[in-house]
Order: structure tokens, then C-alpha cells, then sequence
């Protein structure tokens, strides 16, 4: 590679990285390379990407390294990134490529960047799941504690939910009937019961009681011991009598 074709792509690059790109060498640059359209809290990362070109460049790749410089990217990460560099830039030896290398760089860093934004989403629903699961069975073992109101709720539920259901088997059993069975079956429903007469007039209760304070008459029993006291005197004249 002739030095006017390198001095041309620095010209290059220097232009449109003007705050990232820094030469080292006459040979040699060095770019800081972040993602694009990083979201609302997305984690920020930053990697330097050393570009050492060879005598042979743009004929054979140069020689590439990456360093971090803000964020955390472990050695497997790093690796997977520069695997990727590389195989972009032997798909465009004979022409210029520190840009076309970049670019990707840059994709990648987003791309690495969504990949751990969605995982950490997915573990934080797992997360959420299990405690809610947690809960439920929590719930389940402790039992839902009844209150006033709660009971009330169910009572009023409970009464309609039976209501219906009896209004249904009533209706069921209307419709097997014959319209004379019909009538009497409700001629005799319309008959209360003892219990229902008794409700409905508690006079019932007292009345025999009534009546048997209405039937009484009073005693005077002094009248039957004069009349006992007579019969005896008769009784011991007619003995005194005899023995005469």
C-alpha cells in the first residue's frame, strides 16, 4: 500500500470521526466506537478499535484489537466482537474498509447492547413471576381472611346465586308437567305451611291460653267442707240411735 492511499483514508475517516479517531502512527489509528440509539436506560459502552494497517493493506486485513474503555464487556464478548470485525473486513479486501469495519463494530455494540437489555427484561419477569407464584401459594396455605364487608359480598352473592338456581329447577319442572298438574302444583304451593301461619299471626300462640282464661270458674271449697260436716253429724245420730 503506498502512503498517499493511507494518507487519503485517514483524510477520510479523520472527517467523520473527528472526536473519536486518534492516530497513533503513520500506519496506525485508533477509534472509540459506541452504540447506535441507545434507549432510556440502556447501559452506555464504549470499546477502542486499534487499526494497524500492513504493507499489504488493502490486499490483506489489517491487523485489529479491541479495548474496552466505559461500560463492562467480559473476554468472550470481546471475542465474539472481533470474530465478527474480521469476517467483515475479509469480505472487502482490495478496497478501502476501515469504515465498512466500523460501521458493523457500531451495529454490533447495539446489538449486544438490545441482547442484554431484553435478557435482564426476562429475568426480571421470572423474577416477578415467581414471587407471584409465591404469593399465590402464600395465599393458598394461609387462607384469605373473611371480613364484615367480604362476608357480606358473598352472602349477597350466595342468596342470588341460589335464587336463580331454585327459579331454574322450578321452571324445569314446570315444563314436565301437564297444565292440569301445573295448577295444582301451584294451588298447593300457594297453601302455607304451619310454620308460615304461625309467623304470620303470633296471636296463634296465645290463643288457647285465652280461651281457657274465658272457660274458668272459680271455686269455693269452704262449701264443701260445711257440706261434709253435716253428713258426719247425720252419720253419728243414726249410730246413737241403734244402740237405744
Amino acid at each position: 500500500m503506498s502512503s498517499d492511499v493511507i494518507v487519503e483514508e485517514f483524510e477520510v475517516l479523520e472527517s467523520i470521526y473527528a472526536d473519536e479517531l486518534i492516530k497513533l502512527s503513520e500506519k496506525e489509528i485508533r477509534i472509540d466506537v459506541e452504540p447506535d440509539d441507545l434507549e432510556d436506560g440502556d447501559e452506555s459502552l464504549k470499546l477502542a478499535l486499534t487499526v494497524h494497517y500492513t504493507n499489504n493493506y488493502p490486499d490483506e486485513l489489517p491487523e485489529l484489537s479491541l479495548e474496552p474503555v466505559e461500560g463492562e464487556v467480559d473476554e468472550d464478548d470481546i471475542k465474539v466482537l472481533l470474530d465478527s470485525v474480521q469476517a467483515v473486513g475479509q469480505e472487502n479486501i482490495g478496497m478501502a474498509m476501515t469504515f465498512t469495519i466500523v460501521s458493523h463494530f457500531r451495529e454490533q455494540l447495539s446489538l449486544l447492547i438490545r441482547t442484554r437489555s431484553e435478557r435482564r427484561k426476562k429475568e426480571a419477569l421470572e423474577l416477578e413471576r415467581k414471587a407471584l407464584e409465591a404469593g399465590q401459594q402464600e395465599a393458598r396455605t394461609r387462607g384469605t381472611p373473611v371480613t364484615i364487608k367480604s362476608f357480606n359480598e358473598w352472602k349477597i352473592k350466595f342468596d342470588r346465586e341460589t335464587s336463580l338456581r331454585r327459579t331454574r329447577e322450578e321452571e324445569e319442572k314446570l315444563k314436565a308437567m301437564t297444565a292440569k298438574e301445573r295448577e295444582e302444583y301451584k294451588r298447593m304451593g300457594a297453601r302455607l305451611t304451619g310454620r308460615q301461619l304461625f309467623e304470620r299471626d303470633k296471636n296463634l300462640a296465645t290463643s288457647d291460653a285465652s280461651l281457657l282464661e274465658e272457660g274458668t270458674v272459680s271455686v269455693d271449697i269452704s262449701q264443701y267442707e260445711r257440706v261434709a260436716t253435716k253428713e258426719d253429724d247425720e252419720e253419728d245420730r243414726l249410730e246413737f240411735s241403734d244402740s237405744d
